[in-house]
């Protein structure tokens, strides 16, 4: 018996409903040492919320590279900044590897964006906007998905900030991680949601 959620909901309604960020610890990736450290731990996990950021472009024509990549799950969120590290092969493992889920929305883009630093496969990955129809809900944006699905409003203030900077703020590393925390969550309950 699947569970029924709504098929759409109104931004006025998304305002209402209690704000949430992810709770629990964030790395950010800077270093050859907390990569090693990172692999390990997301190698036993067998879903991911995934993410990335880029700087945004004001001008036409201009395109920035991928700053950022977010893996989470509910209790770590790891922040790789990708001007510092490259993609790495032992990243692009994780980014290949059928045997983890790596969820989110609107990925096709993110994909390509990190293809281009570093060819891969990928496996694994799951386009929530794709899931969800099976479900009937129609809202597509993340915001909406973690409304419709976990009764929550996230903040998207930070979206539009630097992300190519040599530290990133605390706002932006919540607002980071609760971006691929959400995407892992929301795979999780429309998964439960299924039995």
């Amino acid at each position: 018996m699947m569970t029924k959620f709504r098929e759409s909901i109104s931004k006025e309604e998304v305002k209402e409903m209690p704000k949430a960020s992810f709770k629990g610890d964030i790395t950010v990736v800077d270093t050859q040492e907390k990569l090693r450290e990172t692999i390990k731990y997301m190698d036993k996990c067998p879903i991911l919320g995934f993410d990335t950021e880029t700087k945004p472009s004001f001008k036409k024509g201009e395109n920035n590279v991928v700053a950022l990549l977010q893996l989470a799950d509910d209790k770590r969120a790891f922040l790789f900044q990708l001007k510092k590290l490259g993609l790495p092969n032992e990243l692009k493992m994780i980014l290949a590897n059928d045997n983890i889920v790596k969820s989110g929305v609107a990925i096709r883009d993110d994909i390509k964006a990190l293809n281009k630093l570093n060819g891969f496969v990928p496996g694994g990955f799951v386009e929530l906007q794709t899931m969800v129809k099976d479900y009937g809900i129609e809202d597509m944006s993340l915001l909406k998905l973690a409304a419709i699905t976990m009764g929550i409003r996230i903040s998207k203030s930070q979206r539009l900030s630097n992300w190519e900077v040599e530290k990133l703020t605390e706002a932006q590393q919540l607002y980071a991680a609760t971006d691929a925390w959400v995407g892992c969550e929301i795979y999780k309950r429309l998964k439960s949601a299924a039995i």
